[in-house]
């Protein structure tokens, strides 16, 4: 049985029984709660008290008992004294159980009737950003490798989201994706798309990266965990007024020009590139490029190598200078427009003998030199795209 008979007996100073015509109630109702502060407050002392002379006892009571232990001191004296100490350990035991007893009988109050639950008041408060690591180039690359690696079928997905209740159920389920190496991922992406004339794709994959460089914004402006800001961001995109939305857009397709630009750039780059290498697979064995050479002979020797007749040639070789004539065979030679063999010579005519002539004897064959910007095999355009692109 619960016994309810300590809720019969509440002292409130306002209570609602008659008073005397000539007394002021307010002021009795004052002096009854001023009165049961005072008892409470001698209460209190009195409590204080004997929690001062317990203390006392029990130190008093350890050392006397440690002396006796250690034979240290007349023996006789020591329990004597052990034995007053103890007399007083039961008259302050008395005195506590008549203290808890007044306290029992003692009706409750406004003060009494109930205590706080808690000492302090604790306030969530979201997880502050994470400290950003000084890392070098080399190691940040290295960190977007290895995240891609293990998210990018993530990061598609949530690329390729429409409705903005799908991206934030999505984000919330991976809260991990919410960081800069998303951001990084989509921008690299949006410019792999467009390089691929992907345009309404990639200005879909735009929006999503723009969605997320605000999130991440939104973070730094509070000093909290990107995490944070899911929740946020959507109920704040979705949600908010014209200026707003209108800046959203303006950035959207400001990044959409950037990635334009970008991906020209990088097609550029590519075609250059593979220009470059096409050069060099080219390159004579004396480290000329045939065009090169071609564009710097003479026109009667271009018409030989144009009509590819080795018996103009060794005419028109032996009507040059001697000097003349062994720089340009060398430069054919160097850049594979002509590959001397011991069959034939250009050079070895009469007139040449007659000067003393001692230059090697080139081979009959002879390059196609005003097909000078083919290439042998057909280079890719495009050639991926490089961490370089994230801004």
């Amino acid at each position: 049985m619960v016994d309810y008979s300590k809720w019969k007996n509440i002292e409130i100073s306002d209570d609602e029984d008659e008073v005397h015509p000539n007394i002021d109630t307010p002021s009795l109702f004052r002096w009854r709660h001023q009165a049961r502060v005072e008892r409470m407050a001698e209460s209190e002392k009195e409590k204080e008290d004997i929690k001062t002379k317990r203390q006392s006892f029990q130190a008093r009571l350890m050392d006397v008992k440690e002396r006796i232990s250690k034979k240290e001191g007349d023996e006789e004296a020591l329990k004597k004294e052990l034995e007053k100490i103890e007399n007083e350990g039961k008259e302050l035991d008395r005195q506590e159980n008549e203290m808890i007893k007044k306290e029992k009988k003692t009706p409750w109050n406004v003060d009494t009737i109930s205590k706080p639950g808690f000492e302090k008041t604790v306030i969530n408060k979201k997880a502050g950003r994470k400290p950003e690591e000084n890392l070098t180039e080399e190691e940040r690359e290295q960190h977007l490798k290895q995240f891609v690696k293990d998210n990018e079928k993530l990061c598609k997905e949530y690329g390729m989201l429409r409705k903005y209740d799908d991206s934030k159920r999505f984000l919330q389920k991976n809260l991990h994706l919410v960081c800069e190496e998303t951001a990084n991922y989509l921008v690299i992406w949006s410019i792999n798309l467009e390089m691929e004339e992907k345009h309404d794709l990639m200005a879909h994959v735009a929006h999503q990266c723009i969605c997320m460089q605000y999130m991440l914004e939104l973070a730094k402006q509070l000093d909290v965990d990107p995490r944070a800001c899911v929740s946020s961001f959507f109920q704040k995109i979705e949600h908010c007024g014209v200026e707003y939305r209108q800046q959203f857009e303006s950035e959207i397709e400001g990044f959409k020009g950037r990635i334009q630009k970008r991906a020209q750039e990088k097609i550029q780059e590519a075609m250059a590139q593979a220009e470059e290498e096409e050069r060099q697979e080219n390159m004579g064995p004396g480290g000329l490029h045939p065009a090169d050479v071609f564009e710097t002979l003479p026109d009667e020797l271009k018409a030989c190598f144009e009509s590819r007749d080795i018996e103009l040639l060794q005419k028109t070789i032996a009507k040059m200078p001697v000097d003349q004539a062994k720089y340009h065979m060398k430069r054919c030679v160097d850049s594979g427009l002509w590959v001397p063999n011991e069959g034939e010579n250009p050079l070895d005519t009469d007139e040449t003998e007659a000067k003393g002539d001692d230059a090697d004897k080139p081979e009959e064959t002879t390059s196609e030199s005003p097909k000078k910007g083919e290439s042998s095999k057909e280079e890719p355009i495009y050639a991926g795209v490089s961490t370089e692109d994230v801004d």
